[in-house]
């Protein structure tokens, strides 16, 4: 057991086939602290999956085929991330306020022996990682996590209490912090998909959290960006937003806004007023005010249609070992809703080419994540 901030606690525990799962308890918790072991059978864990490198890009593409044997939009009586009961064994074997454990089918991981030797180099290994050639193969190194946000089987971050969204922050904290130590991790990534229109296969409440070996694309992207602006760009986009009609909300220490050159119809970014690398960085009092934010934003995402909205909420943090002092931890929420009942299809030049071409105009759609902001508001 370990008493973190705010009065979260953290107890750590194994399943039967030695994933590690994590319990973090409300500040006002009312469950047990004793927990039950995990009934299952002991079983293996499946190999570490393969990255082959694509030349045409120098990306590298995880090839974890054990993934195609998760369970598929269950009846609630067979979610597997509820709590366990005599008759349905699940895999959090007690009740929780949150849950944290490795992925049964990982897309990296779980092992890291292929890093853990001596002589070791983060960025001898980076370098070989960027270097182009055909045919090329790595192991899949890295972690993958779930977060199980309530025991309930329906409902959404933004339904979430007061006190149990701040424990989630909490987890994100922690698991940031926990997953950078580890030998052969480059960047920690936590997000949300919600939706059948985004491709869940589970409606449990729920998030993962993707621990890499290297950095991604997009980042990757970015760090080029900075080199090309400067190490103030993260800075400058704030004070140029918050100039704008585009900001949906600004709070003490964080400004939700949607972003100049907007892909999606519904795309919100949240920013903290100071800089920050990551969620293990955060002051108490930032995480106090994200726990209120947070949901409001996504209750207004929720409130723009009569209906939930499909979303991916994805937090993006800095590098584990590049750039931390000039790329800023930052939300973007993305949802392809252009309408009440339509939907934006990644088509040819999207796809294809990765060019974009957006439907609604930024500021159209700020103003819509006002109004909706407002009425959500009004509902509490």
């Amino acid at each position: 057991m370990k008493q973190l901030s705010h009065g979260i606690t953290k107890r750590v525990h194994h399943l039967s086939d030695g994933r590690e799962l994590i319990y973090f308890d409300d500040a006002d918790t009312t469950l047990d602290p004793e927990r039950a072991p995990d009934a299952r059978p002991p079983a293996d864990r499946p190999a570490v999956a393969s990255m082959r490198q694509d030349p045409l890009t120098g990306e590298w593409v995880s090839i974890a085929s054990a993934r195609q044997n998760r369970v598929m939009l269950p009846p609630k009586h067979l979610d597997p991330l509820a709590p366990s009961t005599p008759e349905f064994l699940t895999e959090v074997p007690s009740n929780y306020d949150v849950a944290v454990f490795e992925n049964k089918s990982p897309s990296f991981g779980p092992d890291l022996a292929a890093v853990t030797g001596e002589g070791y180099d983060d960025a001898h290994e980076l370098a070989e990682l960027s270097r182009i050639g055909l045919g090329r193969i790595r192991p899949s190194i890295g972690r993958t996590e779930v977060v199980c946000f309530s025991p309930d089987t329906d409902g959404s971050f933004a339904t979430l209490s007061e006190s149990r969204a701040r424990t989630v922050i909490e987890a994100w904290a922690d698991r940031t912090a926990a997953l950078s130590a580890m030998p052969g991790v480059e960047q920690v990534f936590p997000f949300e998909n919600r939706g059948e229109a985004i491709g869940v296969t589970l409606h449990h409440p729920h998030g993962q959290i993707y621990a890499y070996p290297y950095i991604t694309p997009r980042t990757q992207k970015l760090i080029a960006s900075i080199e090309s602006y400067g190490p103030t760009l993260f800075a400058d986009i704030l004070a140029f937003e918050q100039e704008s009609d585009r900001v949906v909300f600004r709070g003490e220490h964080f400004t939700a806004f949607v972003p100049f050159a907007a892909r999606w119809p519904l795309e919100l970014h949240l920013l903290p007023h100071r800089h920050v690398p990551d969620f293990a960085g955060l002051t108490e009092e930032e995480r106090d005010e994200l726990a209120v934010l947070y949901r409001r934003l996504l209750r207004a995402v929720d409130a723009v249609y009569d209906t939930p909205t499909p979303y991916i909420s994805a937090w993006h943090q800095a590098p584990v070992h590049a750039h931390r002092d000039d790329i800023r931890l930052m939300l973007q929420i993305t949802s392809p809703r252009r309408a009440a009942d339509k939907l934006k299809f990644l088509a040819g030049s999207e796809s294809a080419m990765g060019a974009f071409i957006g439907d609604v105009l930024p500021e159209t759609s700020a103003a819509l994540l006002r109004e909706a902001l407002e009425r959500s508001d009004a509902q509490l």
